[in-house]
């Protein structure tokens, strides 16, 4: 038991260490100059239309829920009259 044991901890050390690891190319390069390039673009549109999804998602539910805060605070200045 004791040597299996220890046979599977050997196993599991030399396949850990060897394994290749996944080369990942460097991108940093290409997004500084995307982002840094005066294109007229705001900055948080730069990204590409999954930036603007989320900047209209954002905004949409930012004059919503503002709306709707109003509407609130104006229910409660106003209270209802008693029949």
């Amino acid at each position: 038991m004791y040597r299996q044991l220890m046979r599977l901890q050997q196993l599991s050390r030399r396949t850990i260490t060897s394994s290749a690891r996944r080369q990942i190319d460097n991108t940093v390069k290409d997004k500084q100059k995307l982002f840094q390039e005066d294109d007229g673009i705001p900055i948080h549109l730069k990204g590409g239309s999954k930036d603007a999804v989320l900047y209209r998602t954002t905004m949409a539910l930012t004059v919503f829920g503002s709306g709707y805060v109003v509407y609130e605070l104006f229910s409660a200045a106003m209270p209802k009259k008693p029949q």
